[in-house]
C-alpha cells in the first residue's frame, strides 16, 4: 500500500501513518512511502501536523523507547529515499522484538545511527560555514542574505539557530532544497534555488537581490511563527 506523507522532512505525518499502520498490523514489505511536494510552497513547518487525524491508536508505539523518538528526528533528514521505509522497518521490529533495543550491532539500527550521525555532522558544517551578506533591498532597507549546499535537508531544522544567532533583524538563507526568510524573528520557509542559481561568494548585490526577489516577493505575505 502507499502511504504519502507531506514532503521530505514529514516527520509529523511519519508518525501519524506508522501508528495507524501498525495498528492495523500492516507489516513493513507491504508498504511504499511516497513524498509529495507541498502544494503551496510558503508554509510553517509544523502545519502538517495539523491536519493529521488525532485519534490514532498509540498502544503499540508506547513500548517504543524515546532514543528511538530522537532519532527518527534525525534520520528523517537524511538524503537517503528509503529513510521512512528503514524507520518503519525499525519501529515495527521494536514493537514486535523487543531484544531489538538492547542489540549494539543490529544493522538496521546501525544503520539508522549512521544516517542521524551524517545530519548531525551536516548541521554543524552548515552552522560553521554558512556566511552572510549584508544588503539593502529594492527599498532601501537592511537586508542579510547567504547560500549554502548542505548534504541532507537541515534547512528547516537550522532556521531557528540562525535566527537567535543573527543580529539582522531580516535575513534569507537559500539552498537547493528549501530557502528560509526570517523578518523580526519570524520565519518563513519557501522554495529552494538550484545550485547553478545559487549567487555564491562571487555573486554581485544585484544577483543577491534577483534571487530574493525569485524567491520570496512574488508571493510575500505574512510570515509565520517559527
Amino acid at each position: 500500500m502507499e502511504v504519502k506523507l507531506a514532503g521530505q522532512t514529514d516527520l509529523a505525518g511519519f508518525r501519524s501513518e506508522a501508528r495507524q499502520l501498525l495498528a492495523h498490523q500492516v507489516p513493513p514489505d507491504e508498504v511504499q512511502w511516497q513524498l509529495q511536494p507541498p502544494v503551496d510552497p510558503f508554509v510553517d513547518p509544523q502545519s502538517p501536523q495539523s491536519s493529521r487525524p488525532k485519534n490514532v491508536a498509540r498502544a503499540a508505539t508506547a513500548i517504543v523507547p524515546a532514543s528511538f523518538t530522537r532519532l527518527c528526528e534525525f534520520v528523517v533528514l537524511h538524503r537517503d529515499p528509503a529513510r521512512f521505509a528503514l524507520l518503519y522497518r525499525l519501529l515495527w521490529r521494536l514493537v514486535h522484538e523487543p531484544g531489538l533495543r538492547n542489540d549494539p550491532v543490529d544493522a538496521d539500527m546501525l544503520q539508522a545511527q549512521h544516517m542521524a550521525h551524517a545530519v548531525r555532522r551536516d548541521i554543524h558544517k552548515t552552522k560553521a560555514n554558512l556566511r552572510m551578506r549584508p544588503l539593502r533591498d529594492a527599498l532601501g532597507k537592511d537586508l542579510q542574505v547567504g547560500c549554502y549546499e548542505p548534504a541532507h535537508h537541515v534547512a528547516e531544522a537550522v532556521a531557528p539557530w540562525f535566527a537567535k544567532r543573527i543580529p539582522a533583524p531580516r535575513w534569507a538563507i537559500f539552498t537547493p532544497d528549501r530557502s528560509v526568510r526570517c523578518d523580526g524573528g519570524l520565519l518563513l520557509y519557501g522554495p529552494g534555488v538550484p545550485s547553478a542559481d545559487l549567487p555564491g561568494a562571487d555573486g554581485t548585490d544585484a544577483d543577491w537581490l534577483a534571487c530574493y526577489e525569485r524567491v520570496f516577493a512574488p508571493h510575500d505575505r505574512p510570515a509565520q511563527h517559527a
